[in-house]
């Protein structure tokens, strides 16, 4: 299994779910299987990390004045 590192989030993500469906269908070795929930584990803090900067950054521009002016989300 090649280990290369994500550049972006959604490259994490896409290696993230090629993992889980790897394990889910159990055929691999358990030494294997283990590289790759700990690179999964790796994966998963980058995606969180960048979902961190992602929110920081919508409530730096969604302020004004000052104060924050945040209205609910609808999904219509």
């Amino acid at each position: 299994m090649p280990k290369k590192k994500a550049t972006t989030f959604e490259d994490a993500l896409a290696e993230l779910e090629q993992l889980v469906n790897q394990l889910e269908q159990g055929d691999i070795s358990l030494e294997d299987s283990l590289k790759s929930f700990e690179r999964g584990v790796t994966l998963t803090r980058t995606c969180q990390k960048a979902l961190q900067e992602a929110e920081q950054k919508v409530q730096i521009l969604i302020e004004k004045n000052g104060t924050q002016s945040l209205e609910p989300f609808t999904d219509e």
